[in-house]
């Protein structure tokens, strides 16, 4: 059904001349609906919203659902909202999809009739409405009934929406459903959804398919996505393409993103463009990037000789708790005569944080964990909280062949409970091999990383 100044579609009614004015009134005056319909469309294209509400008033009366339809827009637009609920519920009762929608809407977003807004979504998916499975899709993914919100986006997916596809591959994910989370993905990646796209290529990326993976990270990359850009700066990286690295590097740092400003400062100083690197430590750093104002520090005083400036950086990283930033400070207050304050950070520096490169699958697993948990407003589990866990457990067992008996073997190594390595390892099989139990929460990861961090400790790594 048309909008009734014509916003969404061609109108249903042919728009009137002006000369047929005369004619259409005297039809309108006698009795005919569609007379009257048309002309309402004829006043409210001139802006005349009380004739035209009139006109549609009296042709509704007469049965054109169109008027009804128009009047519910009407009344949603410039008159009240139980008027607009009532004109649509007119036209949604005869199955008209985009009143229903509407007032499913209108139901939810004004009234919070959570009730109401299923059943009138419901309806208008019933009757063809794209959009209103996929609101249906979602409401039902908030009650917690996964089965339906399966059915819903699927429908929606289906007819085409390329967001239901996405939404349907990280259901699929988090229930370890690989051949349908790859499908969705696809299906919704090929459309144009850049989200579908990159998850997609941390999904090979997880999988140990790094080829595959780049792809889809550069048709993310196309859509202009921060992630994706970020990833192939890592790839190019790794192939020591440092100014192809520096290119994806600085188009994910533009976008705000600070790990990817704090990279593309390291590449800069390994292309020996201080003044680069200079910009990107400093806007890392003045965001609170502890490990970009440490390193801001260092740049500061090596290559530009400027010692106020990088004890300003070096104390700033410390206070945030980095570790080497601490005792750097402490050691140029030393030098500087101000022992006092020099001995309180050498005395007491912050514990070392874990700085070790995990694997690209362990931060894969990682990333698509946080997004899973952070979907229709969750809590996303912390990426370098899980990438620490994920790494901790592949650290601690790479000298073992045979794992089957990995709990007993770390419990006698280290001295930890048993309990405490058994839910560790339990977390990472999560992680790892999603749908075998719930995501975990995150009063979970912060037990389960104090664990790995004791773990670490006890057998002398860091």
């Amino acid at each position: 059904m048309a909008w009734w100044q014509g916003e969404v579609a061609e109108a249903a009614v042919p728009a009137p001349r002006t000369g047929d004015e005369p004619e259409l009134i005297a039809e309108a005056q006698s009795g005919d609906p569609q007379a009257a319909h048309r002309l309402g469309k004829l006043y409210a294209q001139r802006g005349d919203r009380s004739a035209a509400r009139h006109w549609w008033e009296r042709a509704a009366a007469a049965g054109n659902i169109d008027s009804a339809y128009n009047l519910g827009v009407w009344h949603e637009k410039h008159g009240s909202l139980e008027e607009a609920v009532s004109w649509y519920e007119l036209a949604a009762g005869t199955g008209d999809a985009e009143a229903a929608l509407n007032l499913a809407t209108l139901l939810l977003e004004q009234r919070g009739d959570l009730a109401g807004a299923k059943a009138w979504f419901d309806k208008a998916a019933r009757a063809g409405s794209r959009t209103a499975a996929r609101r249906l899709a979602l409401l039902c993914e908030d009650a917690g009934e996964q089965a339906a919100a399966r059915d819903w986006h699927r429908r929606a997916a289906v007819d085409g929406d390329v967001a239901s596809g996405h939404d349907l591959g990280f259901l699929a994910y988090s229930a370890g459903e690989d051949e349908e989370t790859v499908q969705w993905w696809e299906f919704s990646a090929r459309g144009g959804h850049a989200e579908a796209a990159y998850h997609l290529g941390l999904f090979l990326q997880a999988s140990r398919d790094p080829e595959g993976a780049e792809a889809y990270y550069r048709l993310a990359a196309k859509s202009e996505h921060p992630g994706a850009a970020s990833q192939l700066g890592g790839i190019a990286l790794s192939r020591r393409d440092l100014r192809t690295a520096r290119a994806w590097f600085e188009r994910a740092a533009n976008a705000g993103r600070l790990e990817d400003q704090r990279m593309a400062g390291f590449v800069c100083v390994e292309l020996s463009d201080s003044p680069a690197a200079s910009h990107w430590f400093g806007r890392a750093a003045a965001s609170g990037d502890a490990e970009s104002a440490f390193n801001f520090g260092l740049l500061l005083i090596a290559e530009f000789g400027d010692l106020a400036g990088g004890q300003h950086w070096f104390r700033q990283a410390a206070l945030s708790g980095h570790h080497r930033a601490a005792m750097e400070l402490g050691g140029l207050l030393s030098a500087a005569g101000h022992n006092h304050e020099a001995e309180q950070w050498l005395a007491d520096p912050p514990q070392p944080t874990w700085d070790r490169l995990a694997e690209p699958e362990l931060h894969a697993r990682a990333e698509l964990a946080a997004a899973a948990t952070g979907r229709r407003s969750g809590v996303p589990l912390s990426v370098p909280e899980l990438t620490e866990i994920l790494g901790t457990w592949d650290l601690v067992t790479r000298p073992l062949r045979d794992h089957a008996d990995v709990v007993v073997w770390l419990v006698e190594r280290s001295g930890l409970h048993a309990g405490a390595i058994d839910h560790l390892a339990s977390i990472r099989t999560t992680l790892i091999r999603p749908g075998s139990a719930p995501w975990p929460s995150p009063g979970e990861v912060t037990h389960v990383l104090a664990t790995a961090r004791d773990l670490r400790t006890r057998l002398g790594l860091r």
